[in-house]
């Protein structure tokens, strides 16, 4: 949804991407698509608490503290809710940026290197959430990695 493909389509969940005009293609994958990518993403002046109640603002889902905080505790970032992104290591952000692609509870994840800063432990934890999440929401789940620790994880896999 934020390329236009040269050709074939792209539907989820029987929606049409490419026949969707722009604005109601933002509201879709504001709803229905959580993304992690390679670098996390916030604004910068708001806590991480803030960034993912605002994501459910934006993406017209009720504010949602307590699930919110959940999610922080299950990342391992609890006690960093009220921190700026910027306070946070490169690691603890990448965690922070998984909470915030799966808070929306989307149909379709998308993570690209997720694991890519995180040492042992916490690529377990979040390899189970995102699986946990995937689960809990009947969500697909797609990871672009080179990280074999993430790739035993899964039995479906496609290696390039």
């Amino acid at each position: 949804g934020l390329l236009t493909p040269l050709s074939g389509t792209i539907v989820i969940n029987g929606t049409h991407l490419n026949e969707l005009p722009s604005k109601e293609l933002d509201q879709f994958r504001g709803k229905q698509i959580g993304m992690v990518f390679q670098r996390p993403y916030f604004v910068r002046n708001l806590s991480i608490m803030e960034n993912l109640l605002l994501s459910l603002h934006l993406s017209k889902n009720k504010p949602n503290k307590a699930y919110a905080f959940e999610l922080l505790k299950k990342v391992g970032l609890a006690d960093k809710a009220n921190k700026l992104p910027g306070l946070l290591s490169e690691g603890e952000q990448q965690r922070a940026s998984i909470a915030l692609a799966v808070i929306k509870r989307p149909s379709l994840i998308l993570a690209d290197e997720p694991t890519a800063s995180l040492d042992d432990t916490n690529c377990e934890a979040i390899c189970a959430m995102l699986k946990e999440q995937a689960t809990s929401n009947n969500a697909q789940l797609i990871i672009i990695t080179h990280d074999h620790r993430l790739k035993r994880q899964f039995n479906n896999t496609i290696t390039l």
